[in-house]
């Protein structure tokens, strides 16, 4: 989700500094659509940022001598939640 926020805020910032010229008494137009090119650019870093974390994998690797079965070698791969 923060991908997707970091693009549109890319993309409402590139149109209000490059698109628009609107004159609006006391805000420039041109600074608050860099401002959010700049902090949508930084959402969508985060995001990627998140995006790896959460794709970790760990491997467990548990070898358990049984007398009945012999050598049992189990593995097992979880997926970190966060």
């Amino acid at each position: 989700m923060s991908i997707g926020t970091g693009v549109v805020l890319f993309v409402i910032g590139a149109i209000l500094a490059f698109g628009l010229e609107i004159d609006i008494p006391g805000v420039d137009d041109d600074f608050i659509g860099y401002l959010l090119m700049g902090v949508g650019a930084v959402v969508f870093v985060i995001g990627l940022v998140l995006l790896t974390r959460r794709r970790s994998a760990v491997e467990r690797t548990r070898t358990v001598n049984d007398p009945g079965a012999g050598r049992v070698t189990e593995r097992r791969t979880d997926v970190d939640p966060y």
